[in-house]
């Protein structure tokens, strides 16, 4: 079995695999190009188009993260090669947490506090119940899901939504576009963790940011393309002048690095993270892909990636 493997942490992740797997020739992306070829499996994140053109009997190719936009997007990618991807892998529990810092920002008004801050200002703000602050959470894939349980185990009551029809303990579930409405009008902080597909894009429009009730917050850990960000922007009303939504914690971006000139940098409202809510923890991941190298080899069902639907 020949395995190549293409992240920044490659050789980690080279030394990982041939100790678990000592019958396996892993090569990263690095090797010559004689030797990448004729691989059994491709363990990836972003990979370089050649690196797919160049094989010819894959019989299996794993992403190296939840994201599969950019993978589906590279020129030469096998049709008839399955895919699968990190499915949490220890990354739940870190946007559960980047999630809940978010919710908890704005229910416990540290965005006024730190505006009274400048101004030397000492006013407590009250404080509601969690139980009259419902959070909604749009995507309920493995992530989605893990995030939504978290937060309704801390108090808060959830909402989420996703296309196709999901039960989760405790979440008040909804799907579709009546589904998507209905919750948008409920909740006073919205997490985004929706993959990016044709369908998402721009899910959140000025449409749909003006359903949000007056004063909400948005949370995005998931893809920079499900906001429209001037929408955002003008939701978020201007210097002296509030806004429809009150604030956003934004981890993604349509662009990344998001380039200096952008005015969410400079909105008094908005904090900014750089794509730095859910890194991989490398141990867990490493586990997942040897449990699907096992599985492959096996012959054994795996959940694969719809590449028609983008997850």
């Amino acid at each position: 079995m020949k395995i190549v493997v293409h992240i920044d942490e490659a050789a980690q992740w080279q030394a990982a695999l041939s100790e678990a797997l000592p019958q396996a020739t892993v090569l990263t992306s690095e090797a010559p190009a004689e030797e990448r070829k004729h691989a059994d499996y491709l363990a990836i994140w972003k990979a370089p188009a050649h690196l797919l053109q160049e094989q010819t009997q894959l019989k299996g190719i794993i992403n190296l993260g939840a994201g599969v936009d950019h993978l589906l997007k590279t020129p030469g990618l096998p049709s008839n090669v399955p895919i699968v991807k990190l499915r949490d892998a220890g990354m739940g529990d870190l946007i559960a947490d980047y999630a809940l810092y978010g919710v908890l920002h704005f229910y416990r008004s540290m965005d006024r506090y730190a505006e009274q801050q400048q101004s030397a200002t000492w006013q407590p703000q009250g404080v509601v119940e969690k139980s009259q602050w419902p959070v909604g959470v749009l995507g309920l894939g493995a992530i989605g899901s893990f995030v939504a349980s978290a937060l309704q185990q801390a108090g808060f009551p959830v909402l989420g939504w996703s296309r196709s029809p999901k039960k989760i303990s405790g979440v008040h579930c909804f799907h579709d576009d009546d589904g998507l409405t209905e919750l948008l009008g409920q909740v006073q902080s919205l997490i985004t963790i929706l993959p990016d597909t044709a369908a998402t894009k721009n899910i959140l429009n000025a449409e749909r940011l003006a359903l949000l009730p007056k004063g909400a917050s948005i949370i995005n850990p998931g893809r920079g393309s499900l906001i429209d960000e001037q929408a955002l922007l003008e939701a978020l009303g201007h210097a002296g002048q509030p806004g429809h939504i009150r604030g956003a914690l934004l981890d993604v971006f349509h662009e990344e690095p998001l380039p200096a000139t952008n005015p969410l940098w400079q909105h008094p409202n908005v904090i900014i993270t750089p794509h730095m809510a859910g890194p991989t923890p490398l141990n867990d991941a490493i586990d997942q892909v040897i449990s699907y190298l096992h599985a492959f080899e096996a012959g054994d069902h795996l959940t694969t990636v719809n590449p028609d639907a983008g997850y």
